[in-house]
């Protein structure tokens, strides 16, 4: 009887831990996307709304291209900004990998939301 009490406890307690850990990735998820649209908008130099067209962001630039139509994936989107690729210029000195982190997730989140 005193075993399954205890083995009631550690799943009790597992399950609150795994819970606490969701819910730490929800927020840094919210930060991320947060930072990401931030960026897209304005602080990345030059903003990339300048170029691209962005339903949620309401960037309507128009020499890259629709992001909403592309629907690139993070990893494709970290790696134009990392070495880019035709017109657009690599970000590598300019954003830090938590930025291009942030701008991937962003930019791959919103362009497939329907």
């Amino acid at each position: 009887m005193e075993s399954i009490k205890m083995m009631k406890k550690t799943y009790t307690l597992a399950a609150l831990l795994l819970s606490a850990v969701a819910g730490f990735a929800h927020a840094d998820e919210a930060a991320q996307m947060k930072r990401g649209k931030e960026l897209f908008l304005t602080a990345a130099v030059p903003a990339c709304a300048v170029c691209h067209a962005l339903k949620d962001a309401g960037a309507e630039g128009a020499i890259g291209p629709v992001l909403d139509e592309l629907q690139p994936d993070a990893a494709r989107v970290a790696r134009a900004l990392k070495d880019g690729i035709g017109a657009m210029p690599s970000f590598k000195a300019t954003m830090s990998e938590a930025d291009i982190a942030a701008v991937s997730l962003y930019v791959s989140k919103v362009s497939r939301a329907k």
